[in-house]
């Protein structure tokens, strides 16, 4: 049950009184229609999704058919308030969930404690007909068994002022490094944007530099906490040198220990904006509010850790999870194969901004209308 599905009765103490069970009657019969089916008779299936831009209403309204409809509830903004509201229901095996939007990071936990139905064969093999990224595969996997379908892949790209770096010596046509970016800034009154809020966000930025630098925060990661810690290594040594550096120069912000994705993205459009890094997003992020910085916008890729070593740039996205305890299982598979077909993740990406999560779904026609071929190229290069 969700908050506003019922108000409170308005009258004397009494009344509401005598009309509980009646009340409750009338309750219980509603509960069992909506179990049971809509006014059609058709089944309804409940998609949790994450807020966006109406792109998961529009590929549920698409995916709905003359057996089914899928309804769609929203869940909080933040995403570990997601991943509560998610988990103590599945805990109590809720059946009213049918389909969930799921965050990468909790993939691992929700299918080790068995909430997550697995990805039928049928389902897989279309999946990787349609060119589903390998990095999409790998963080829809557990223990081996696909559990969860991809649906759109997020990373990371270095953005830039280009009016900023015209008064710099950088060449933006070759891989350029955190110190690199960092003494440009520096030397040119210019800030860098980056996420480093004690958040998600902050870990995001942390683990793109020690795997840039060849290292891992964690290996074993399946051991829980008999996994081995390795932050503590001479690549979490470069990664620490470099937030220092940022964090003790003139280019960072005055917001830097509370920054996120949406301060950073007020540094870059300000005044003073050079670099940033973030996610898919902000190439149109400026279109309406500040169209001469939307103008003026780079790309390349994510920046060296190390100087020669190829950067890990961060994934990010969202893959569909069917609840194991959903009273319609099979037609939530059916429906989730369907809400990731490429056409689907195209309209997805046309409306939100979160990229496909296969080659397939950047063959969209709208896409290329709306991003430039080389953006596009990045995206798919850097989710993998």
């Amino acid at each position: 049950m969700t908050r506003g599905t019922f108000s409170r009765q308005r009258g004397r103490p009494g009344a509401r009184r005598r009309a509980a069970p009646l009340a409750a009657l009338a309750l219980t019969s509603g509960l069992l229609a909506a179990c049971s089916g809509d006014s059609d008779g058709k089944t309804e299936l409940t998609w949790y999704i994450n807020p966006d831009a109406g792109g998961q209403d529009a590929v549920a309204a698409n995916c709905s058919t003359d057996e089914y409809t899928i309804d769609t509830q929203v869940l909080p903004q933040d995403a570990s308030q997601q991943r509560i509201q998610l988990s103590r229901r599945l805990a109590a095996e809720d059946p009213e969930i049918d389909l969930m939007s799921l965050d990468p990071p909790f993939t691992a936990e929700f299918a080790d404690a068995g909430f997550l139905a697995d990805v039928p064969q049928e389902a897989r093999t279309q999946l990787e007909e349609q060119g589903t990224f390998q990095g999409a595969l790998d963080a829809a996997t557990w223990e081996d068994k696909l559990v969860v379908f991809p649906f759109w892949s997020n990373t990371q790209v270095l953005w830039y002022r280009k009016s900023f770096v015209d008064q710099t010596d950088l060449d933006m046509s070759q891989p350029v490094t955190w110190d690199q970016i960092i003494d440009a800034a520096v030397e040119n009154g210019g800030q860098i944007g980056v996420q480093a809020n004690k958040y998600e966000g902050y870990s995001v930025w942390i683990n793109a530099l020690i795997e840039g630098a060849g290292g891992q925060l964690v290996e074993n990661a399946d051991q829980g906490v008999d996994l081995d810690l390795t932050i503590d290594s001479e690549q979490g040594a470069e990664a620490a040198k470099i937030i220092e550096k940022l964090a003790s120069s003139e280019a960072a912000p005055a917001d830097l220990s509370v920054s996120n994705e949406g301060t950073a993205g007020t540094t870059f459009g300000g005044d003073n904006g050079s670099f940033l890094v973030n996610w898919t997003y902000i190439f149109h992020n400026y279109d309406e509010t500040a169209p001469e910085v939307a103008e003026d916008i780079g790309y390349t890729r994510y920046p060296q850790t190390v100087k020669g070593e190829e950067s890990r740039p961060p994934y990010g996205g969202i893959g569909i999870g069917v609840s194991e305890f959903s009273d319609d299982k099979e037609l939530a598979l059916e429906a989730a194969a369907c809400l990731v077909e490429p056409d689907n993740q195209g309209i997805n990406a046309e409306m939100t901004g979160n990229m496909p999560a296969s080659t397939a779904g950047y063959d969209y026609p709208a896409l290329a209308d709306i991003y430039p071929e080389d953006l596009l190229q990045l995206f798919q290069d850097s989710v993998d």
